[in-house]
């Protein structure tokens, strides 16, 4: 089937390139699709966490890669990295123990804010954490980025050097 445009000519196969564009895009909806509709999530920005973060009875869970919690992170005394998303060879994969992962540092009970690089592979393990039965948590917009942008405090993870 070929296309004419507004000029006239006819472009053949155009539909195709068409769809063939829309397949990552609806890939990656339906990857990062929440688990559920029925969790609420509270949205905080970075001033805010830091505060929370500051008063002692909130945790922070960073849902990055490792690789990217080593090359820096929020500054707090009990951080925690447990990756959403894992990076593969063939791009990056939802790690299917995540909320395990978590139950073995946390308690349902536990406040938590939860980060990531920008704000969205947060929102989605907030919605896992919460679909999880966890009541006090709390996802950080903007992420490590917008905390960095706003001058917050920022801690490298120093490898060991064995002699």
């Amino acid at each position: 089937m070929n296309t004419q445009t507004s000029l006239g000519s006819e472009i053949p196969n155009a539909h195709i390139v068409i769809k063939q564009w829309w397949i990552p895009i609806i890939y990656l909806l339906l990857l990062f699709q929440p688990c559920s509709a029925e969790s609420e999530i509270f949205t905080i920005d970075v001033h805010r966490a830091n505060s929370l973060l500051n008063n002692g009875n909130y945790h922070y869970l960073d849902v990055r890669t490792s690789e990217e919690f080593m090359k820096g992170h929020i500054h707090a005394d009990d951080a925690l990295n447990i990756p959403y998303m894992f990076n593969t060879p063939q791009g990056r994969v939802k790690n299917v123990n995540f909320s395990e992962q978590v139950l073995q540092l946390c308690k349902k009970d536990d406040h938590l804010v939860v980060g990531c690089q920008s704000g969205v592979r947060s929102v989605y393990a907030t919605t896992i954490l919460l679909d999880a039965g966890f009541k006090h948590v709390y996802n950080m917009g903007g992420g490590y980025l917008a905390w960095v942008e706003n001058g917050l405090p920022v801690a490298v993870v120093t490898p060991k050097v064995e002699l």
